[in-house]
């Protein structure tokens, strides 16, 4: 009855081809077809992106289909709907009404909805005596039952658009943590290559994914992650095998089964927070220096961060260092996750500031660019300072983040960060004094 004639909108409203083929597509309703209106709304709410609503929308066409008083939508049963803007307002809780009107011509204007205006634009019922319906005015959802198949459809392919996603970035987030570790255990073991080279080309890669990527970008950031790896797994199978040859049997084993228990480096491990490790920087990048591992080559910084104080010095971008019992004394609330609950060395410090990282919600990619523009040092001193200063940050990753931008712009120092906390601090050992 209410597809049968093709009507046009009341007042100003123009009519469109649009609207036509809709009305036309209505008016091709199978017989007996019927679907359950709760079902097709929920693939309505997993198509959305491919059908170009809005969450707002939904919410109106989510209170236009509770004024249907059944559940399955059929021909049969009408497919005129006629809630007045007020009663939709209240449905949608308290959505504004002009906000109302104008999600309901996007909802006609997406072809899910039919316009069936009366001569004066209300919408209205007319009954027999019997209390059947004769004639309706208000929207008709023929086109929903028109395109069930369709909506059906289209929900079907983002599951699985989403699925394929969700496996992408898993199978990249094992290649990561395949290529770190793969690339720690070669630096570990002295194995010859350029290895900081390779671990600069991984982060370059990871680094140049966008924030929000499309799946084409996953899947070639995921090929060249995994081409990456076969180049590094190739690299020490060589590596194996001339050992083999050697008839070094002691080496294999122990270059195989070797493992690190002190070592606190996560799902991406980078070799500046290894403990007791203090890395150089590379003058152009900030890079990590992967040679000085050796005993031989390890350099002054690194012998500071096994017990002694290091004095003052320039780090990572220009960014100073200062003496371990400064840092203690400005930030002590860090001791209670040392050892013991104290803290010797940096080597302590780093590998609390981990724990501290964990526990105050900071990701690991977050503390590693730290890491990378300020120094590990300084990275585990901004951690303390931020538990320090906990009950005023919102956010401990985004502050971290922020302050590793302006330490790459050469505007963040963290002299003034202790000096504050020191005098804060002292003012509260004066009080209770």
């Amino acid at each position: 009855m209410e597809t049968g004639s093709i009507t046009t909108p009341f007042g100003r409203r123009a009519m469109t081809l649009g609207m036509l083929a809709s009305q036309v597509m209505a008016g091709e309703i199978k017989p007996n077809q019927s679907v359950d209106k709760w079902k097709l709304f929920r693939a309505l709410c997993e198509a959305k992106p491919l059908l170009n609503i809005s969450d707002r929308a939904l919410a109106v066409l989510n209170a236009l289909l509770s004024f249907y008083p059944k559940n399955e939508l059929a021909q049969e049963n009408g497919l005129i709907v006629f809630p007045s803007n007020v009663q939709l307002s209240l449905r949608t809780h308290g959505m504004a009404e002009q906000t109302v009107r104008r999600h309901l011509a996007a909802l006609v204007e997406a072809g899910l909805l039919l316009r069936k205006d009366s001569p004066n634009g209300k919408r209205y019922v007319r009954r027999d005596r019997a209390g059947e319906v004769n004639d309706a005015f208000g929207f008709s959802l023929a086109p929903l039952l028109a395109r069930a198949e369709e909506i059906e459809q289209l929900a079907a392919e983002v599951i699985a658009e989403r699925l394929h996603v969700q496996r992408l970035r898993e199978r990249i987030t094992l290649c990561r943590r395949d290529i770190a570790k793969l690339i720690e255990a070669a630096v570990e073991e002295d194995v010859p290559g350029d290895w900081q080279g390779l671990y600069l080309e991984f982060r370059d890669l990871i680094d140049g994914l966008p924030r929000s990527p499309t799946t084409a970008q996953l899947e070639q950031l995921l090929d060249e992650l995994t081409a990456l790896r076969t180049d590094i797994l190739n690299r020490l199978e060589n590596r194996i095998k001339s050992t083999k040859e050697r008839g070094n049997a002691n080496y294999i084993e122990r270059h195989i089964q070797n493992s690190n228990p002190e070592s606190i480096s996560e799902s991406e491990p980078s070799f500046e927070t290894k403990q007791g490790a203090k890395p150089e920087q590379d003058n152009e990048r900030g890079a990590v220096t992967l040679e000085e591992g050796r005993d031989e080559t390890a350099p002054p910084s690194r012998q500071e961060g096994q017990g002694r104080r290091p004095r003052a010095r320039d780090d990572a971008g220009g960014l100073k260092s200062f003496p371990l019992g400064l840092v203690l004394q400005a930030c002590p609330e860090i001791l209670a996750y040392g050892p013991n609950g104290e803290i010797r060395n940096w080597r302590e410090l780093m590998t609390a500031a981990v724990t501290v990282r964990s526990m105050l919600g900071v990701s690991p990619s977050a503390y590693e660019e730290a890491a990378n523009a300020m120094g590990p040092e300084n990275a585990a001193t901004v951690m303390a300072c931020i538990l320090e200063r906990g009950g005023h940050i919102n956010s401990a990753g985004g502050y971290l983040r922020d302050l590793t931008r302006r330490s790459e712009k050469g505007e963040f120092a963290i002299g003034p960060m202790l000096m504050s906390l020191l005098r804060a601090n002292a003012a509260v050992g004066r009080k209770v004094g």
